[in-house]
């Protein structure tokens, strides 16, 4: 039952910071940018930060059950 608890909860949070992405205005038409391209960097490092500690878990675990 907690499983089922926390996989809905999980399941929950993706969506509703989904909803959140989706529902911002499409960006208009302003002359002050001057086309130049967004930097996803930032998010791209903090994305692979954590699966890089997710497999190190993973990895941790593992090892830990066969000792």
């Amino acid at each position: 039952m907690i499983r089922y608890i926390r996989s809905l909860a999980i399941l929950l949070l993706f969506i509703a910071f989904s909803l959140t992405a989706i529902s911002q205005p499409p960006p208009g038409d302003d002359p002050s940018q001057d086309g130049d391209p967004v930097s996803i960097g930032a998010g791209l490092l903090i994305l692979l930060g954590i699966a890089g500690a997710y497999g190190a878990k993973k990895v941790y675990d593992a090892r830990k059950r066969l000792k």
